[in-house]
């Protein structure tokens, strides 16, 4: 990797209900300005504005080198898309976990990125963490104690501007490539929550659960929207009950809730079984 081959690029992405903002930038002055959505004109201010659901804006700052052209022709700001891919348990991204990719670097970038989050409350953790070959870094920040675990702007742009100066530090001394893109950002709302830590933190809200039938390695797997009901800590079982959304209720008798027998209805599932846990936005 050629140094200071590139700008460094910085990206800060927050997740509100379901909605992305996404902020890129550069040390250079020169900026530009590109939405998701072609129908609607670039904002005059340096402020982006709120987005309906389904419409995502983005705002990019350009570095002034010459934009990179993808295959389709289109123009590019040179920053390495994360692939957009389903989630899996582990994967850096909303499946959670470290993923280094092998790269050199990789490991002394993560103790940094902790080291970082010690100046910041407790309650702001690191969800995943992954490193690219082509020098990138994606951290994904939760706040603990906000209904979707999504920290404030705010705090995404504070915790990049200091994990940006700490490798701009470690790279002056040749830890590190000192030409490394970073992008912060909270997790989507199809995060994979981890059972059974995460389940009482989100037993407000429908969760669509895969889970198998037996412990048999070839079983069937199958799925629902449920609401937790209890975690039993000593069995080592998570009791859910239906919940009460579009895809439990009658189809043939609209705005129909569930019945009696659906409501005292249970599952009783051991840890073991469940094969993906995400929350369920009806």
């Amino acid at each position: 990797m050629a140094m200071a081959a590139r700008c460094m690029i910085q990206k800060t992405r927050n997740i509100i209900g379901g909605v992305t903002l996404l902020l890129r930038s550069t040390s250079r002055s020169s900026h530009s300005f590109i939405l998701q959505n072609r129908y609607l004109s670039p904002p005059n201010s340096h402020i982006l504005p709120f987005s309906t659901p389904h419409t995502s804006f983005s705002r990019h700052f350009s570095p002034s080198l010459s934009d990179e052209t993808s295959d389709e022709g289109a123009s590019t700001d040179g920053w390495e898309e994360e692939d957009e891919t389903d989630p899996k348990i582990g994967d850096g991204g909303n499946g959670g976990g470290v993923v280094l990719q092998n790269v050199p670097w990789g490991q002394r970038a993560h103790s940094i990125a902790e080291e970082v989050l010690v100046q910041f409350s407790e309650d702001l953790k690191l969800f995943a963490f992954k490193t690219s070959p082509r020098g990138y870094v994606y951290v994904r920040l939760d706040k603990l104690t906000t209904k979707y675990g999504c920290p404030s702007m705010e705090e995404l742009d504070s915790y990049n501007q200091e994990f940006k100066k700490r490798l701009d530090e470690v790279g002056a001394l040749g830890e590190i490539p000192d030409d490394l893109g970073l992008e912060v950002s909270s997790p989507g709302l199809d995060r994979i929550l981890k059972v059974p830590d995460d389940l009482n933190r989100f037993k407000e809200m429908p969760m669509r659960v895969c889970y198998a039938e037996n412990i048999e390695s070839n079983c069937r797997e199958v799925g629902g929207v449920f609401l937790l009901d209890s975690i039993e800590i000593d069995s080592e079982v998570c009791v859910w009950k239906l919940a009460d959304v579009k895809e439990n209720r009658d189809a043939t008798i609209k705005g129909k809730p569930l019945n009696r027998k659906q409501k005292d209805w249970r599952l009783r599932l051991p840890f073991n079984l469940h094969r993906m846990v995400t929350m369920c936005i009806d």
